[in-house]
């Protein structure tokens, strides 16, 4: 089961919080909601999805980021695999 984790913060602090979240490696799922709610945007990233098709997706995040003061971030992280034994 995949676990979500909620972080509020400002348009300025928006794109390099993403960043630092895709550098991770571990998440399936970022949502980008207003301070009331509303969703502005949402994307899953996939095994795979690197460097230039993250392009788009990181310019219309700094598009966003320009446009609102606060908001919060949704992450649905990837299950931890368990070893096999």
């Amino acid at each position: 089961m995949a676990t979500k984790e909620t972080f509020s913060l400002s348009g300025e602090n928006l794109l390099k919080k993403v960043k630092e979240l895709i550098a991770e490696g571990n998440i399936r799922k970022i949502t980008i909601t207003e301070k009331d709610g509303r969703e502005l945007m949402s994307f899953p990233l996939t095994f795979g999805v690197v460097g230039v098709l993250l392009a788009p997706v990181l310019a219309a995040v700094g598009a966003v980021a320009a446009l609102v003061g606060e908001c919060s971030i949704t992450v649905e992280r990837e299950p931890p695999q368990e070893e096999k034994q």
